[in-house]
């Protein structure tokens, strides 16, 4: 590809929008896990009695809010990849498309 259509391809506001929104969806979910891990993290710091309570006869609470924090990290990761997957590859996909095009 000519430099001349890649430096179209990265003035136009198509992808420009395309970037805004890959690096909103990844802030988000990133924070979204900063916060569910620190909040573990700082739980633990601060008040290790919460976590230490039986939930069972030899389970305590922590382990299933560590199992939790483990779980939502897949989950924020399998959202990522769904939304990858099928929003922004199709929009890639049409921006190489036009510029191959045009």
């Amino acid at each position: 590809m000519k430099k001349e259509k890649i430096k179209a391809i990265i003035e136009s506001s198509e992808f420009k929008e395309l970037v805004s929104k890959r690096w909103s969806i990844s802030l988000i979910l990133t924070a979204i896990m900063l916060i569910v891990y620190f909040g573990f993290i700082l739980l633990l710091a601060f008040d290790k009695s919460i976590l230490a309570q039986k939930i069972g006869e030899h389970i305590t609470l922590g382990i299933p809010v560590g199992l939790g924090v483990i779980v939502i990290a897949w989950l924020l990761t399998g959202v990522y990849v769904k939304w990858a997957n099928t929003t922004y590859d199709a929009e890639v996909r049409k921006i190489k498309d036009r510029a191959a095009g045009g």
